[in-house]
């Protein structure tokens, strides 16, 4: 397997990580912004049409908040990247590999991003998945 497969893995798994972390503070936003106005319209909505309004207008809502919908962009990206990485490289190295960087990935930048963790294990963690990734490509 050429080298090169093994870094766009590596890159799909970064992103894919970077993302879900920025998706759910992009989440967490919508989510006090939304908040705030359902719990007037909550009250209101009895039937089930209001019900299915309400619940489409909450998606709506949610993807109109960019600091969500770019991440999620990027990280459908990034999937579609590793489905044309799936087309030449074994599955048996290309799942590990991305999803190891992935949960690494993740744990990195939720701590970058202010998210409340117990650091010394996230790092550790990250340690041996970097060194589980290692075993696997060589």
């Amino acid at each position: 397997m050429p080298i090169g497969d093994i870094e766009k893995m590596v890159a799909v798994g970064l992103i894919w990580g970077a993302t879900n972390a920025f998706m759910r503070k992009g989440a967490v936003i919508w989510d006090q912004k939304s908040l705030e106005s359902s719990q007037s319209l909550q009250s209101a909505s009895s039937n089930l049409h209001q019900r299915i309004l309400f619940t489409l207008k909450s998606y709506l809502n949610l993807f109109l908040t960019w600091q969500y919908s770019v991440p999620l962009i990027l990280n459908l990206s990034a999937s579609a990247s590793f489905f044309a990485i799936l087309g030449h490289t074994s599955i048996s190295l290309a799942v590990p590999v991305t999803n190891a960087t992935t949960f690494a990935a993740t744990a990195v930048m939720g701590i970058l991003l202010g998210e409340k963790t117990r650091l010394g294990y996230a790092l550790f963690g990250t340690f041996l998945i970097v060194l589980g990734v290692w075993l696997c490509v060589m």
